[in-house]
């Protein structure tokens, strides 16, 4: 019996070693070499400081700023842990809201950011992306269209030339990765950050 139990033993630590250490530790020393600001979280800096990440969404809450997709993040209701609250953009709890399209109280949280969308924007045309959430509910990036429908009343609340702003996010979409893979896309954060250093 011991046999057979040793081998087992021995292989079950050799994997552990190989893949529980060696592996990761090379992919991470790869990553290093290769990506070293993608390795690391694609960090954003501002005056010498972490500021955030150009992979997780972050809420902009003030007129004067480009706003993100909607997040359907949650957290656990302080009052009562065996329910949940929403928590837009909680990192620690990525995940969509895995409401169906027929779930009533996904048809009137859109309803309601349509009319929120109108009324801020004064615009009929929403983008889709601008009422519905993401997969993971912190996506950190909207569409073209998005963000340019959102051009003229952030040009509004900071008093800039509104065709200055649009050129500002004409100049921020990412093309497709290699031209095919993906949409073109807008990074709020990056586009945020280019409308501080607007004058």
């Amino acid at each position: 019996m011991l046999q057979q139990i040793r081998p087992a033993i021995v292989m079950i630590l050799l994997f552990t070693v190989l893949t529980g250490l060696v592996y990761p530790l090379a992919m991470t020393g790869v990553a290093q070499i290769l990506l070293p600001r993608q390795a690391n979280g694609s960090l954003i800096a501002k005056d010498g400081a972490v500021i955030g990440s150009a992979l997780v969404g972050q809420n902009f809450a003030s007129a004067k700023y480009f706003h993100p997709r909607p997040s359907a993040t949650s957290d656990t209701d302080p009052n009562d842990s065996s329910k949940t609250i929403d928590a837009p953009y909680n990192a620690a709890n990525s995940a969509g809201s895995n409401l169906g399209p027929t779930s009533l109280k996904l048809v009137d949280r859109v309803k309601a950011s349509v009319a929120d969308w109108r009324k801020q924007e004064g615009s009929s045309l929403v983008p889709a992306d601008a009422v519905t959430t993401s997969a993971s509910g912190l996506d950190p990036d909207v569409s073209p269209a998005n963000a340019l429908a959102q051009a003229a009343s952030v040009a509004k609340a900071r008093g800039l030339d509104e065709a200055s702003v649009r050129d500002l996010v004409a100049g921020a979409i990412e093309e497709p990765a290699l031209g095919f893979i993906g949409e073109p896309r807008v990074n709020i954060l990056k586009l945020n950050l280019a409308l501080d250093q607007l004058k």
